[in-house]
């Protein structure tokens, strides 16, 4: 009997690319949420509060991951720190 094929999980190839991946630590979901919010570049998150974006983030998916705060700071942090 054949073995059920396993969907492969999709790439973001996007959110891989996009400058929020040179934040250290970040990881994909974490860019991909920023990218959702509209933001394209790191220095667009300076003076941000990293809760104020999780809220903003809940309300465009219900079902927002409380992991993807930490990534938030790390971004926001990262944007403050680098000039």
């Amino acid at each position: 009997m054949p073995e059920p094929k396993t969907k492969k999980k999709k790439t973001d190839y996007i959110a891989l690319a996009s400058p929020f991946m040179q934040v250290r630590n970040m990881n994909v979901a974490g860019a991909r949420a920023l990218l959702d919010l509209k933001f394209k570049e790191i220095y667009e998150l300076r003076g941000r509060a990293p809760e104020a974006l999780f809220e903003e983030y809940k309300k465009l998916k219900l079902k927002a991951d409380p992991e993807l705060l930490k990534y938030f700071t790390l971004a926001i942090e990262h944007a403050e720190n680098d000039e």
